[in-house]
């Protein structure tokens, strides 16, 4: 099963435009530091002299902050905002106009998407089942396979302005770990039927004990999927996440057949 959502989630970009001063604040701040003032903060407020008398407008200024980066490393979050900031000067924008739109990297995106997504937890059905409460046998090849929506696959794409994202999580198998028994899976599983059972299965426990010992008479399994996470984005971004594992915990009811042994008597 391939699972494909769309989420709607909030993204702190790393960098972005800070409002600064209104026009006429800045042409205030400037001219009246002198000719020292207008030399060092002059140039970066190109052509403030002409916003002198506007109240209304603001001057931006491009900024970065580390606690909005992904990366462990702070020599990479300094290359990644060395490279944004180049070029951005401060911007002056009129009254009412919306400062420019914040660029989210892949990364970033990417991140925030998987964050928000919600991967069902595993769920398993069994063969054989027999008596009123759908009891398997002890030594018996006990077929398991994924039900419901337990997904293989997840895929989610999210956007922020010109920036797409999509992640990819896969999962090759379920993992179960049987009180009382031995599991061996290397797929999800076949779901049992006569047709399939010349086929055989990748999923299968054998039970060496009935669940007569445990609470309510049945057997407690560990379900687990565990989900490798690739994205790539529009802006070229590629990457993994840590594997994601999704765990729950479900009962099979075991039952042992009972034989009784005889002597032959020799009387006719």
């Amino acid at each position: 099963m391939v699972s494909s959502q769309s989420v709607t989630t909030a993204v702190h970009p790393v960098c972005w435009y800070v409002r600064l001063r209104s026009g006429a604040d800045t042409a205030a701040m400037i001219e009246g530091g002198g000719p020292e003032m207008a030399e060092a903060v002059g140039g970066m407020f190109v052509g403030y002299e002409q916003y002198a008398d506007d109240t209304g407008g603001h001057w931006y200024r491009a900024t970065c902050d580390y606690k909005y980066f992904l990366g462990d490393d702070p020599r990479d979050y300094n290359d990644y905002a060395r490279a944004w900031l180049e070029g951005r000067t401060p911007v002056y924008l009129p009254d009412g106009q919306a400062p420019p739109e914040p660029v989210i990297d892949g990364a970033t995106l990417a991140q925030a998407a998987w964050d928000a997504v919600t991967i069902p937890t595993a769920t398993i059905s069994y063969n054989p089942m027999y008596g009123d409460v759908g009891a398997t046998i002890v030594g018996w090849d006990t077929w398991v396979w994924a039900t419901g929506d337990t997904p293989r696959e997840v895929q989610v794409s999210a956007t922020a302005g010109s920036t797409t994202a999509t992640i990819t999580a896969t999962a090759s198998m379920l993992t179960l770990q049987p009180k009382d028994g031995a599991a061996k899976c290397t797929g999800f599983g076949v779901p049992w039927s006569q047709e399939n059972d010349s086929r055989g299965t990748d999923c299968m426990i054998v039970f060496n004990r009935s669940s007569a010992h445990f609470k309510d008479s049945v057997t407690p399994v560990d379900v687990k999927v565990s989900y490798a996470i690739s994205y790539t984005a529009s802006d070229g971004a590629t990457g993994t996440m840590d594997t994601h594992t999704m765990s729950a915990t479900t009962s099979i009811p075991v039952a042992e057949i009972q034989a009784i042994n005889t002597r032959p008597s020799t009387e006719p």
